[in-house]
């Protein structure tokens, strides 16, 4: 049966969660520029770069990985002036994009990343649980195919997840070799 789920309204594509990954840097920037490409009716559609100073710097982060600390002690951290760069960060993308697990958050954040594995473009899914990304993803490699396109689930029982993209209703993970 069908489960019945409010519409998916809004949508980030972040890009620079690791300053030295370079294709979402060039696809937000890209698309910051020329927004039309991927508007939508009744969507909208926001291309984010997520950690700009570790991006100047090409540098992975610049105090600590922050596709790490999206977790309530960091989230909840009181900003004073030692708090690291990617906490502060943090807490800006969660107040933009957020609350976590609140009924504000976005409904849809692709988190565009880079590997040196050879896994070719795969998607990362968090939550087996999560029907409308399932069938997302089931969208996407049927419009891909015949080009191969993974699907990881990272799913762990008991860990909740501290990635740059969990601030979403629906967090999505897309790794490119």
């Amino acid at each position: 049966s069908a489960v019945d789920t409010p519409p998916v309204r809004r949508v980030a594509i972040f890009g620079g969660t690791h300053g030295n990954e370079l294709s979402g840097v060039f696809l937000v920037k890209h698309w910051q520029e020329n927004g039309a490409e991927i508007q939508r009716t009744g969507m909208e559609v926001k291309p984010f770069l997520t950690n700009p100073r570790a991006v100047k710097k090409c540098t992975r982060y610049i105090d600590c990985d922050l596709n790490r600390v999206f977790d309530p002690d960091n989230l909840g951290r009181t900003v004073v002036e030692d708090i690291p760069y990617e906490v502060r960060r943090a807490q800006e993308i969660n107040h933009i994009f957020g609350p976590k697990g609140s009924d504000d958050a976005y409904d849809l954040i692709f988190d565009l990343h880079n590997t040196t594995s050879n896994m070719g473009g795969t998607l990362i899914l968090e939550n087996s649980r999560d029907d409308f990304t399932i069938q997302m993803f089931h969208y996407i490699k049927n419009a891909l195919a015949p080009e191969h396109c993974p699907v990881l689930l990272i799913e762990h029982p008991s860990l909740k997840y501290a990635t740059t993209r969990s601030v979403a209703k629906h967090p999505v993970g897309k790794y490119d070799k």
